[in-house]
């Protein structure tokens, strides 16, 4: 016959055995539980990117004057302008920041096929128009599928061959390859702040026909900017391109990056389509 402390002793131990074995159990099934909403959570958010677009090439990359560049490369024709008045990194799109704004109302043109992207055609704002000044203007002929840089006031003064078939987005001319007089030009076009140390955006191309959008994450001069973009973007090949609105518009969305600027709404974006 057993002694009463040994069995007492016995079932001790297997009580102990017994809450091991199920505390096992439950963090086995804590974990496996943890695993099917991981799965899920993955299997939901590729459905949810599946239509995102990926026509492009990001890089990051950083100039020897230390200004760092995102890059997204596409073909123009995979571009369009959109009104979004938010911040880029709460919209479900791809691309970068556009021209200059006020409030609700933009100051640069934004023309696609024709047509003003943020209201009708003679509404104060609507993107018909660089308002006060003529600047430079990139211009995505459709018929040619050619970009050229227009310095003009008016959306109705833009050279394209097919009214119907192309976009124009405002800014201020970059003056590529024209050294010698661009920051005059920049003058002329009354670039806001070009000395000061902000973020920067610009749009450029290159001959053989690619778009670079670039936005900076570090902070520097139009010149620095410019310098960076020469050096680093089109592969040595830039032609042409305009400076967008910047500092804290300066945004930029995609599958591997995003930057919020200072987190401002803007009122209109470069958006990629596919």
């Amino acid at each position: 016959m057993k002694n009463p402390s040994v069995a007492g002793l016995d079932r001790k131990r297997k009580l102990q055995i017994v809450g091991i074995m199920a505390g096992i159990f439950l963090l086995l099934g804590l974990l496996f539980a943890v695993m099917i909403y991981a799965m899920q959570t993955k299997s939901e958010g590729l459905k949810r990117d599946a239509n995102a677009p990926s026509a492009y090439i990001y890089e990051e990359v950083e100039a020897s004057n230390g200004m760092r560049l995102h890059v997204l490369e596409t073909r123009p024709s995979n571009i369009t302008l959109a009104s979004i008045r938010n911040n880029i990194s709460l919209t479900p799109y791809y691309g970068v920041n556009g021209g200059f704004f006020y409030e609700n109302s933009l100051l640069s043109i934004a023309v696609v096929d024709g047509l003003p992207v943020n209201g009708a055609p003679d509404d104060y704002g609507s993107g018909a128009e660089n308002v006060k000044y003529a600047r430079g203007t990139l211009v995505w002929d459709g018929a040619s599928d050619k970009l050229s840089v227009q310095v003009v006031r008016q959306a109705a003064d833009l050279k394209v061959m097919d009214h119907t078939r192309f976009w124009a987005q405002g800014g201020i001319s970059m003056s590529l390859g024209q050294d010698q007089n661009w920051l005059e030009q920049i003058e002329a076009e009354q670039a806001p702040y070009p000395d000061d140390a902000r973020l920067r955006s610009a749009a450029v191309y290159n001959r053989e026909g690619l778009l670079f959008l670039v936005v900076s994450s570090s902070k520097g001069s139009l010149q620095a900017f410019r310098d960076a973009i020469i050096e680093k973007v089109g592969r040595g090949m830039l032609v042409d391109g305009i400076f967008l609105d910047g500092d804290g518009s300066s945004q930029l969305r995609s599958a591997e990056k995003t930057l919020t600027g200072d987190n401002r709404p803007v009122v209109q974006m470069m958006r990629l389509v596919k």
